[in-house]
């Protein structure tokens, strides 16, 4: 193609993309024409009128977020068919004023063949164009021409400024090179761009997979995983909107910092209404105050700990330890060890959460007593209507017998009389039932019988008491794995050093007992139509089954790389995490082949570390080589010399990274030390969990990493990095892979071996 024959087609492409923009203003216009009219009649009217106004804004006010494609390119790409027609795509779809297509949404099943064609395969393609956008305006074109699907194809075109990448080829039979690696060369943000017009053929076929079941995406570093992911997300809600907008969708991350990071890539593709969380996220009345060993934060994610919290709840469902006496009027109504053990045994076996059932504990205890009440030939009542209610019947205080059960008191030791109080009967023959219930007897019966639970207070007492531990672990846990959940206790206002081991615990007993009211009927976690949730690979059984709980159907999609697990459980094949988040039922698995981040330099260096860690696991093939090499820096020793070679490293990485960003990745102790180090040549270090990562250069504690790229990373000190755990080498590899440029390690102490 002659300069001026791509001149004339750049003109083209302005021409097309000047009249969307023109249909674009128009459309959002008539958004808002839906409701600013109605902002004017005030708030008043009939019910009905209020309704129809509420529905006119919140119609306008979603199809304005809609159409809302920030700073983003509008359009991006174009495909010709052999038929003639050419359809140009976007982020979102324009027609003009005759409802004919201007700008195709990319979710559309039009748009397929885009992404998925191949010279071999070219889907009834002659023509797949990559347009370069400067905000509004094309500044270049890359053509790829398909021929009569022998394989043969060409390209041509004109690429923008630095769009040669440097002399690097990408992996073969990948589309799209120009644009992809135009991508890679763009510094970094601090925020993770969307990837919608260079997606490649296998990210593809994972962001359009069927909805129903687990679908699981496997992809080494630089694979655009959790970019496929958050796009899966967006076009399902295009392709299922009407059950996903009700049913609701979340998207589950690893830690704060990630979240941050990708918290913009769903909204420029012009999805809002998803619900992003944390594993932490989901259960937020629970704030993590202290820190597990790796042993016990391993014991308390394993899946029997799910059977510990059954037992411990259904510890919580007693027989009496005795007859318990009820002074009713001028009777004492008697509830027999072995009438307990009958309404608990009924208990147990009723469908709902433990507090739901505490109602139905009640009705059979306060039918049983009246019936007794009634039968006895001694008391007299009143019968018909106009009855008066009873008198001096005492309010039921704080549960005397559950607080004995705290603290380790048996129930034989409930006494009638330090629990009972008289009652002046005077009362219809149909609130007897009623009454009963507020004796302070038969409450502490109800109570030792039948507890009203918090989840945390249930764990409280099953770490603090070791009778309580003892029991529900017996025939659970092997010889003297309880004793590493103990610990003490607490009490009042103290408060309790929760862990985030501890937080799907407390959400298993959550669901296990309900919300603490009479009459709740189920445990009211709430349920999604979909989840995605990426770094997968480091949950534990217990944190794979809070999502499993939160799933409507079992539609799910999980996103990891079993070669960076990094957590206190490390799993070497997917059947072991489907089986904890879909029962074991068969799961889609597909792979990511292709590192588009990492150069093949540093991922030849960080291959080896891998290759020690886990020699079973097949690395991604980089896509590009890279034109430096990794550089290793011997600091001269830890301590201060550590820290002033990390500042003079990170100082000459960020003056190479002017418009980038530089990620400094260490053992989370040595991060004070390394800020102020940067801090005293100029460098004021952004703190990713107040700032993010906008900042152009950042302190990253190694645990935090995953996820995250940067165009230069140096990494201090890998041996401590790689000592600090058992899976301390994988967490090297991941931070070695962070990088979408340069790689600098940084040590005062010896290397490890395999770097040496």
């Amino acid at each position: 193609m002659t300069n001026a024959d791509t001149a004339r087609d750049i003109a083209a492409e302005q021409e097309v993309i000047d009249r969307a923009l023109a249909r674009l203003d128009a459309m959002r216009a008539s958004a808002r024409a839906l409701y600013e009219p109605v902002l004017d009649q005030g708030a008043g009217g009939t019910p009905q009128a209020k309704t129809e106004r509420d529905i006119l804004v919140r119609t306008g006010l979603a199809r304005l977020v809609e159409l809302d494609v920030g700073d983003a390119p509008l359009c991006f790409g174009r495909i010709d068919r052999t038929g003639g027609d050419v359809l140009h795509l976007g982020r979102v779809a324009i027609s003009d004023a005759d409802h004919e297509p201007l700008i195709v949404d990319w979710r559309a099943p039009a748009a397929e063949p885009f992404y998925r064609a191949t010279p071999r395969h070219p889907m009834g393609l002659s023509l797949r164009r990559h347009l370069e956008m400067d905000g509004c305006r094309v500044v270049g074109l890359q053509d790829e021409h398909f021929g009569d699907g022998s394989g043969a194809a060409g390209a041509s075109g004109t690429a923008g400024a630095g769009d040669e990448g440097d002399g690097e080829v990408l992996a073969p039979n990948t589309a799209g090179r120009v644009a992809l690696l135009s991508a890679m060369a763009r510094p970094r943000t601090g925020q993770m761009r969307d990837i919608v017009a260079t997606i490649q053929r296998e990210q593809d076929e994972a962001v359009r997979a069927p909805l129903p079941g687990l679908l699981v995406v496997q992809g080494g570093p630089g694979t655009g995983k959790t970019a496929v992911a958050l796009h899966r997300a967006a076009y399902l809600l295009y392709t299922h909107r009407f059950p996903l907008e009700r049913q609701g969708m979340l998207v589950v991350g690893p830690n704060p910092v990630f979240m941050r990071y990708i918290e913009h890539v769903l909204p420029s593709l012009g999805e809002n209404g998803v619900t992003m969380a944390t594993i932490p996220g989901l259960v937020p009345r629970i704030r993590p105050r202290s820190t597990d060993a790796d042993d016990v934060a391993r014991l308390k994610g394993d899946a029997r700990m799910s059977v510990v919290v059954a037992n411990a709840v259904r510890d919580r469902e007693r027989v009496l330890g005795k007859n318990v006496r009820v002074p009713f009027g001028a009777a004492v109504l008697t509830l027999t060890r072995q009438d307990s053990a009958r309404i608990v045994s009924s208990a147990r076996r009723r469908r709902g959460p433990h507090n739901a059932r505490r109602r139905y504990v009640e009705e059979r205890v306060a039918t049983l007593l009246a019936d007794r009440y009634r039968a006895s030939s001694s008391v007299r009542f009143r019968l018909g209507a106009g009855g008066g209610r009873t008198r001096g019947a005492p309010e039921p205080g704080p549960a005397a017998a559950g607080r004995a059960y705290a603290a380790g008191v048996s129930g034989s030791d409930i006494d009638a009389g330090e629990l009972a109080g008289a009652v002046d009967v005077d009362i219809e023959d149909n609130e007897i039932e009623e009454a009963i219930l507020r004796v302070p007897a038969a409450v502490g019966a109800l109570d030792h019988m039948w507890p009203l639970l918090a989840p945390e207070e249930l764990l409280n007492d099953l770490f603090g008491v070791p009778v309580l531990l003892e029991s529900a672990t017996r025939g659970v846990l092997k010889p003297g794995e309880s004793t590493l959940l103990q610990r003490t206790r607490c009490s009042g206002a103290q408060p309790i050093p929760w862990t985030i081991a501890d937080i799907p615990l407390v959400d298993e007993a959550y669901a296990l007992l309900g919300r603490r009211r009479r009459s709740a009927s189920s445990a009211h976690v709430r349920q999604y139509g979909h989840i995605v949730v990426d770094e997968v690979q480091d949950l534990s059984p217990m944190g794979l089954r809070m999502l499993a709980r939160r799933s409507l159907s079992g539609s799910m999609t999980a996103v990891g790389d079993l070669a960076q697990a990094t957590g206190t459980w490390a799993p070497s094949r997917w059947e072991d995490i489907a089986h904890h988040l879909n029962g074991g039922r068969p799961l889609r698995l597909l792979e990511l082949h292709i590192n588009y981040r990492t150069p093949g330099k540093v991922m030849d260096m960080a291959n080896r570390v891998l290759a020690a860690s886990a020699p079973h696991l097949v690395p991604p093939r980089a896509g590009r080589e890279g034109a430096d090499a990794p550089r290793i820096v011997d600091a001269g020793g830890p301590g201060p010399a550590l820290a002033a070679c990390v500042a003079e490293v990170t100082a000459t990485e960020a003056a190479m990274q002017p418009a980038g960003t530089v990620g400094v990745i260490v053992p989370a102790e040595l991060v004070p030390a390394i800020a102020r180090a940067l801090a005293s040549v100029g460098i004021e270090p952004a703190d990713p969990e107040v700032h993010g990562l906008g900042g152009p250069v950042t302190v990253v504690p190694v645990a935090t990493a995953k996820g995250l790229e940067f165009d230069a990373v140096v990494v201090v000190e890998p041996a401590q990095i790689a000592a600090q755990s058992l899976d301390g080498l994988r967490a090297l590899y991941v931070a070695m892979t962070r990088t979408t440029g340069r790689l600098a390690l940084v040590h005062g102490t010896a290397l490890p071996d395999v770097l040496r």
